[in-house]
């Protein structure tokens, strides 16, 4: 079973402001004349780490890194102003140009394999292939499933701490009940809901209790911007029309695509890899029995790391 490469450092950060407000964090590590990949992370609201860079066999890629709007590294902090999926995909290509790049390999999970997807259908010119995790369509009902009525049916200890955020006279749209809290001008109310937000995604992201990934997903740092932004996409249905991206699927129909899918993942279920996969005739869909959604489950990783050094020999 392939486990992640060796740590490694980046040997180049920035910060790229992208316009009057917001700057993005921005590395580059492993073979700067290698096949250029970009990890897009997840969220939205989510970060890169330093594991981010080990799926990537570093003496063959160009390994991008970059955090989103207002996480991570990215100032200002946890901002919702100019922070919408449009502003992110303009990102993306600001980057590319940047770093004078003509075409490059995707990788993304959960929302980045959202953000990805739209990338590849409005640049398809631009994207060498596609490596897929945890597929998330963004329609309202996948929004429905984890945040109003589905996971709390496989997790409803869980879900009795996320719910108790909520007096029951809200209960009936949790997404909205949310958003009013973290951005309310009560900071222990933004702290308490942004925690109890995070907390119900990290519990819900493994197979098996990952007490690393809670604690993680908890630190207020990264529960603020990932509440936050989550709620701020998807009160706004994450600013794309329903059921886009399967809508426009023909625009990517003959790009390259390797979808991992956990076949336990509660956050994300198989259901919407399925339904991708059978619209791409490029695609290839592995199923992992023994995950749910992380990209750190073993059998997560190794597929993503085959699915890498597949794409290594194939655009060489």
């Amino acid at each position: 079973m392939h486990t992640l490469f060796p740590e490694i450092q980046p040997y180049l950060q920035q910060q790229l402001s992208v316009d009057t407000l917001h700057s993005l964090y921005l590395e580059e590590s492993g073979n700067p004349h290698g096949q250029p990949v970009l990890f897009v992370h997840g969220g939205p609201g989510g970060a890169t780490s330093e594991f981010s860079r080990r799926f990537f066999d570093p003496e063959k890629y160009r390994i991008i890194l970059f955090d989103q709007r207002g996480c991570g590294k990215s100032t200002p902090h946890a901002e919702l102003r100019d922070n919408t999926t449009a502003h992110l995909l303009a990102d993306m290509e600001a980057i590319r140009l940047h770093l004078g790049i003509d075409s490059w390999l995707l990788f993304g999970g959960s929302w980045g394999s959202t953000l990805s997807l739209l990338y590849a259908q409005a640049h398809p010119e631009r994207v060498n292939g596609l490596i897929l995790r945890g597929i998330f369509l963004c329609r309202a009902q996948d929004i429905r499933w984890f945040y109003q009525e589905g996971a709390n049916q496989i997790f409803p200890d869980h879900w009795q701490e996320y719910a108790a955020q909520i007096p029951k006279s809200e209960q009936h749209d949790f997404v909205t009940a949310y958003y009013k809290r973290l951005t309310s001008s009560n900071e222990i109310a933004r702290m308490a809901a942004a925690k109890a937000w995070s907390s119900w995604e990290a519990r819900c992201s493994t197979l098996n209790p990952s007490n690393s990934l809670v604690s993680h997903f908890s630190e207020p740092h990264v529960a603020l911007a990932m509440a936050r932004i989550e709620a701020h996409y998807f009160v706004n249905q994450s600013f794309i029309a329903p059921n886009q991206i399967l809508d426009q699927a023909d625009k990517i129909s003959s790009i390259p695509a390797i979808i991992v899918h956990g076949r336990y993942d509660m956050v994300c279920p198989v259901n919407q890899a399925l339904s991708l996969y059978e619209l791409l005739p490029e695609a290839e869909l592995h199923i992992v029995r023994d995950a749910g959604h992380s990209a750190l489950e073993p059998g997560i990783t190794d597929n993503l790391i085959k699915a890498t050094n597949h794409f290594a020999m194939r655009l060489a």
